[in-house]
């Protein structure tokens, strides 16, 4: 979060992600905002191994699950509360996502669970060699 939307914010982001998360074989989807098509950011996209995506100009399809994601984000905190300070809503966008949106908010995209939950199962369905799968029930 910053009072300013330059490059360096979307690297910013991509670096905590990638500290956190330390994603293999992923792709950043984006809109074409000068940011994400920005040289350092494609650079830093190659340096990383994440394939960069973007919708095209005025398809607001391609982004229909980020744009549902801020949209509930502003309808369930952002619209609730009157924050002093940046640092405050810094603090409650944080808790929102962390803390309740990502481990328990139920989504039908990701057949009802969480995403913390749907992204567990799917990552333990990849570390079942692929001999054993077809073993599974269902």
């Amino acid at each position: 979060m910053a009072t300013h939307l330059k490059t360096q914010l979307v690297l910013d982001a991509l670096d905590m992600a990638l500290y956190q998360r330390r994603p293999q074989g992923v792709i950043h989807h984006s809109d074409q905002g000068s940011q994400y098509t920005s040289i350092a950011f494609g650079q830093r996209c190659q340096q990383a191994g994440v394939r960069p995506s973007m919708g095209s100009v005025g398809d607001c399809y391609d982004n229909a699950m980020c744009e549902s994601f801020f949209a509930t984000l502003e309808c369930e905190l952002i619209d609730r509360y009157r924050f002093r300070t940046q640092a405050e809503a810094r603090m409650a966008v944080f808790r929102y996502i962390e803390g309740w949106y990502n481990p328990n908010r139920r989504h039908s995209r990701l057949d009802y669970l969480s995403p913390v939950k749907y992204e567990r199962r799917f990552k333990d369905t990849l570390e079942i060699p692929s001999y054993q799968l077809s073993t599974l029930p269902g």
